[in-house]
């Protein structure tokens, strides 16, 4: 291949950017922005203008770029830290279980639920009428406060008409985005179906924000490429597709960054740890390719139906939220706020603020804790909003304010977390990116905030006296450090041994501690392979884990840009699945996406099946404009003991993967 790609990826705290030369396949130019969350186009317009000024030819470059490929955690972070829009899902011919069992009530508080009759059975039959007045109803009930809707029906894989009637009637009563849950995925658990449904339509506004933000970004600088996007099974798909299938992104940052590990570090076996500002991602890279988890995908406690790497994610970053346990312990929570660092050093009244908070011989309440909105949002309308979550909303600008100033009261308390929830105002706190900046190992932002904020965490909690210096900040930045260090190994056991809750053994925490003995035992736990430590916190950290675990730590250079890196050289991947059932009465049925196709001869029902999963994959492909494609097919099958030929069989699935490089340019 010839010409540029640019790959992008938008995080929780950065946007980067990187040009990569494909024929010489090096990386020629790296840049970061901050992400700003009220305006994405702001921040990809920050990276994508700083990385082209890096190769000293930006218009000459942006004219040769054959490919733009983005990837994200903004839909995973958003699952994690439970932000959204409003929805309304709607499940056909699920009863009580079946509703309870779909978590959504826990993953999405506030989603508006209606279960009505209809659905089908497993062989696609209409298991009862679809009750359309009470969809009219509820669409008529909702349409004004809910932004999205999701809808699921039993058995909807293997006949989607009342899914599809339902999304006719969504769009003709209300007009808002929608998402058919046998859209996404094709396996017959109808609750995790329709949870991977609701969570879709929940993110599907910021996915659309992002793409129209880095389309135009390209127009800026007449960039005409094919603009893709990272899944989190590691490959491409087109923004149009995306637009509409948001979930597929769910991974799509650390995807990404394993497929950049692979590419910086040459290593075809490797165990990838990607830390970022909100969470840590690991997984493991074998034979040149990461390992897929056929079951879903799990975030943020939720497994989804979405096909992605196989990986860990835990709540844990650069920007995770420092707070006390109740024996006064440092604790990591999973929530990302704003370093103070970043804050004093965009708004210097936030360090004079501090200086007055650490002064003050009474003490203050939440010294060192702010609110603001994101940044890049100039005014979030209040509409929709119940009046005393818009008024403390009114109260919050684009500057950060204490937050003594706003809570005051647990009715104020509790506004703020809907507000926060909502993605409309930010908090900004003490970070283990503040605990770097003290201790000298981060040098980007304000120190001088990072210290005070250090000695306000400290008198808060501890009684230190008001007028205490640098000396007890930097201790404090040392116990959150060594919090920082102990966890990361945690997690990095828990995910290698693939056993949930493992970091709490005690033999781990004697490994993961540094003191490397229990009683007297000496404990020594490392990865079988090299960790490959990506992400903009990984060099603060991973050298202190690889001396407490005794592991092959590796910091490929450019690590910082993994997920951008590994964004611009990911491949294009379309998937079709088709499935045959048994009538049990010598019939078979070919299900392909619509009505049931009866087939008489089961021969002839997996040949159909084949063809069909083929063909459909094929075109997807080339839909993404892949030239040259190539199809695998895989066969599972489900066959009647001691009979010979397909007369034996009872139920199969055929998946069609059709893989291919980038498109051409339109």
């Amino acid at each position: 291949m010839s010409g540029y790609a640019i790959g992008i990826d938008t995080g929780g705290t950065y946007t980067d950017a990187v040009v990569i030369d494909l024929a010489g396949h090096k990386i020629l130019a790296k840049a970061k922005a901050l992400t700003t969350r009220g305006d994405l186009a702001i921040g990809v317009a920050d990276a994508l203008d700083a990385v082209l000024d890096a190769t000293g030819r930006g218009a000459a470059i942006a004219a040769a770029t054959t490919l733009v490929s983005l990837s994200t955690t903004l839909a995973t972070n958003a699952i994690v830290e439970g932000h959204g829009s409003s929805i309304g899902v709607i499940l056909a011919g699920f009863d009580t279980q079946m509703a309870e069992r779909t978590g959504i009530a826990t993953a999405i508080a506030g989603a508006r639920v209606l279960r009505c009759a209809g659905g089908h059975d497993h062989a696609g039959d209409e298991a009862a009428a679809l009750d359309e007045g009470a969809i009219a109803n509820f669409l008529s009930e909702t349409k004004d406060s809910v932004e999205a809707y999701a809808i699921g029906a039993q058995y909807s894989v293997r006949n989607p008409a009342h899914e599809h009637r339902v999304r006719d009637m969504v769009r003709d009563f209300t007009g808002r985005p929608v998402t058919v849950s046998s859209d996404l995925a094709q396996a017959l658990d109808a609750p995790r179906r329709a949870l991977t449904a609701a969570l879709n339509a929940r993110i599907i506004a910021r996915i659309v924000a992002l793409i129209a933000a880095v389309r135009a970004g390209m127009a800026r600088h007449a960039i005409v490429a094919p603009l893709m996007i990272v899944k989190g099974d590691g490959t491409l798909a087109t923004a149009e597709q995306i637009a509409q299938r948001p979930i597929e992104t769910i991974l799509s940052g650390p995807a990404a960054s394993i497929i950049g590990a692979k590419f910086l570090s040459g290593l075809p076996d490797c165990v990838v740890a990607d830390i970022g500002g909100t969470t840590t991602d690991i997984a493991v890279l074998e034979g040149g390719w990461p390992r897929l988890d056929r079951t879903g995908a799990l975030v943020g406690g939720h497994r989804t139906m979405v096909q992605a790497i196989d990986m860990r994610t835990f709540g844990l970053g650069g920007d995770s939220e420092v707070g006390f346990d109740h024996l006064g312990r440092i604790e990591l929570r999973p929530g990302r706020i704003m370093p103070l660092a970043l804050l004093g050093a965009r708004f210097p009244g936030v360090i004079a603020g501090m200086h007055a908070a650490l002064a003050d011989p009474e003490g203050q309440p939440f010294a060192g804790r702010y609110v603001l909105r994101p940044f890049g949002q100039t005014g979030a309308p209040a509409a929709g909003l119940p009046p005393r979550d818009a008024e403390l909303l009114a109260r919050i600008g684009s500057d950060p304010v204490p937050l003594g100033a706003i809570l005051r009261g647990p009715m104020a308390r509790r506004a703020l977390d809907r507000l926060v929830g909502l993605g409309l105002v930010a908090l900004g706190g003490f970070t283990p990116s503040d605990a770097a900046h003290v201790l000298g190992l981060q040098a980007q932002w304000s120190r001088e905030a990072a210290v005070l904020g250090a000695l306000l965490m400290q008198r808060s909690s501890r009684m230190l006296a008001y007028d205490a210096g640098e000396t007890e900040g930097r201790a404090f930045a040392r116990e959150v450090f060594e919090a920082v260090a102990a966890k990361t190994g945690r997690v990095l056991i828990e995910a290698l041994a693939g056993v949930p809750g493992a970091g709490a053994e005690p033999f781990i925490e004697a490994a993961v501690s540094g003191r490397g003995r229990l009683g007297s035992l000496a404990v020594s736990l490392a990865p079988h392979w090299p960790v490959v430590a990506v992400g903009g916190p990984a060099p603060v950290f991973y050298p202190e884990v690889a001396r407490r675990l005794g592991c092959d730590v590796r910091l490929p250079p450019d690590g910082d840009v993994a997920n951008a890196v590994g964004a611009s050289v990911a491949m294009i991947k379309a998937r079709a699945v088709v499935e045959i059932s048994s009538g049990g009465l010598g019939g078979w049925r070919v299900h392909a996406g619509g009505a049931p196709v009866p087939v008489s001869d089961p021969t002839e029902a997996l040949a159909l099946a084949e063809s069909t999963a083929r063909d459909q994959a094929l075109t997807r492909a080339r839909a993404f404009g892949v030239t040259a494609p190539v199809v695998d097919v895989r066969i599972d099958r489900v066959d009647l003991p001691h009979v010979t030929g397909d007369l034996g069989l009872v139920a199969a699935t055929v998946v069609a993967e059709c893989w291919g490089g980038s498109p051409s340019p339109s």
